[in-house]
């Protein structure tokens, strides 16, 4: 059933995600995103890498047995080197990185307005450190290790 708060919740849902698209990161991610797409060196290193990418799978099924492993391996650290150390990935790799922490505030900042214990993912693979009680995980939130007497 739709109510007046979910039309109201809607409409400042889309006025937030307009202020995101209309920001100075995510202009600055636009503009480094077409600097890759127009890039024919960026474009060249991606492509290598797509191929390489696809050696380095077939080598990964087989691991170490496969004749190719450790040939295979080393094309791959070194064209993901290249592709890492490339200017215009590099720049597009930081404006998308920092465009990313800023969902992930806004992220967080919404969550936290609903509830203390609703999770959000913080980027930490081992544990989500915005997370203050419900995870189950046990661990640095203690929601799960201390018991109540």
């Amino acid at each position: 059933m739709v109510t007046m708060e979910s039309v109201s919740l809607l409409d400042e849902a889309e006025q937030l995600a307009d202020m995101l698209t209309h920001s100075e990161l995510y202009e600055k991610y636009m503009i480094c995103r077409n600097h890759v797409a127009a890039s024919s060196s960026a474009q060249q290193v991606i492509r290598k890498f797509k191929i390489i990418r696809e050696k380095y799978n077939e080598v990964q099924r087989f691991g170490r047995y496969h004749p190719d492993f450790k040939k295979v391996i080393r094309q791959m650290m070194d064209v993901k080197r290249e592709v890492d150390l490339h200017p215009v990935i590099a720049d597009y790799k930081h404006a998308e990185k920092e465009l990313d922490d800023l969902l992930g505030q806004v992220s967080l900042e919404l969550a936290r307005s609903v509830s203390k214990s609703v999770k959000v993912p913080t980027g930490d693979p081992f544990f989500d450190r915005a997370c203050n009680a419900g995870c189950g995980a046990g661990g640095k939130c203690k929601c799960r290790t201390t018991r109540s007497a």
